[in-house]
C-alpha cells in the first residue's frame, strides 16, 4: 500500500509541476512537512530538496513512517489527484481558447491557466463554465 502511494505521489507531483500554481503547491508542501515532520528530522535531515528526494527518503524508510507521516502523504495525494482533474478537465473544455489566446505561451508553473484568466473575457462560455465548475477564478 505504502509502495503505491508513494509512486501515485511521485507521479502526480510530477504532472503537477508542470502546472500546479505556486501556492496550492507550497499548501500541500506544508502539510505533508507537518505531517511528516519526525520522520523529516529522523531520516531525512540531510537530504538537499528537490527532483523528488524528500519522497525517495521518505520512500526508502518507508518501513518506519507512521501512521500520522503516512496519512498525510495519502492526502495530499488524494488532493493532488483531485486538481489534476480539474486540470484536465479545465483544459479539455478550454482546447481551443488555449489554441487562440495562449499558443505562445510556455506551459508550466499555472503560465497557460494565468493566459486564460487573463484573456477571461474573450475566452469561450465552455471555458468560463468549466473554470466556475472546478471553483477556480
Amino acid at each position: 500500500m505504502k509502495k503505491q502511494m508513494f509512486v501515485l505521489f511521485g507521479v502526480v507531483g510530477l504532472a503537477l509541476a508542470l502546472a500546479m500554481p505556486a501556492r496550492a503547491g507550497d499548501d500541500l508542501i506544508e502539510s505533508v512537512a507537518k505531517g511528516c515532520k519526525k520522520e523529516l528530522s529522523t531520516y531525512c535531515k540531510d537530504v538537499t530538496p528537490g527532483q523528488g528526494r524528500i519522497l525517495a527518503c521518505l520512500y526508502a524508510h518507508g518501513d518506519k513512517i507512521s501512521g500520522q507521516c503516512d496519512y498525510a502523504l495519502y492526502d495530499a495525494a488524494v488532493q493532488l489527484e483531485r486538481f489534476v482533474a480539474a486540470l484536465v478537465y479545465v483544459v479539455n473544455e478550454c482546447d481551443e481558447d488555449l489554441e487562440k489566446y495562449c499558443a505562445n505561451i510556455a506551459p508550466g508553473q499555472g503560465r497557460l491557466l494565468d493566459c486564460l484568466d487573463k484573456n477571461k473575457r474573450k475566452v469561450s462560455k465552455r471555458c468560463k463554465q468549466a473554470f466556475e465548475d472546478v471553483g477556480a477564478k
